[in-house]
């Protein structure tokens, strides 16, 4: 439902959520959530550009979650990384590219209801809510 790329900001920001104000290095995120050191970089890049985290360089530098980011829904990660049309999870379950209430594929009575539960979860949870993942 979300790409890989989403997965590993989510568990970025589970960590940085469970670290407090702490100042956090790559390093030890990339060790602690076993995302490679190059693709986190450029995910914590992005989440820094649209104001999700803070950066500071050199000694006693790192990554820190902005205290006002722990109000923003999922949505807001999911469309930083996907665009704003993947939020609402649009797909039909089997890839069909015509599956709407006129022509619907064998699921899409069901497929709907997830979509919307889905949709949901990502818009009443905010990034305040996250946990780190315990490998």
């Amino acid at each position: 439902m979300i790409n890989q790329t989403v997965g590993y900001a989510l568990q970025i920001l589970g960590y940085l959520r469970s670290r407090g104000k702490d100042r956090v290095r790559g390093d030890e995120i990339a060790a602690a959530t076993g995302i490679p050191a190059n693709y986190l970089s450029k995910i914590l890049n992005q989440l820094r550009k649209a104001g999700i985290v803070d950066s500071q360089k050199g000694w006693g530098g790192g990554f820190v979650l902005r205290r006002e980011a722990l109000r923003r829904p999922l949505t807001d990660i999911v469309a930083i990384f996907e665009g704003r049309g993947a939020v609402g999870m649009k797909a039909c379950a089997f890839g069909l590219s015509r599956c709407d209430e006129n022509a619907p594929c064998p699921l899409h009575p069901f497929w709907e209801s997830i979509r919307e539960t889905y949709g949901d979860m990502l818009r009443k949870t905010s990034i305040g809510d996250l946990t780190a993942v315990r490998r």
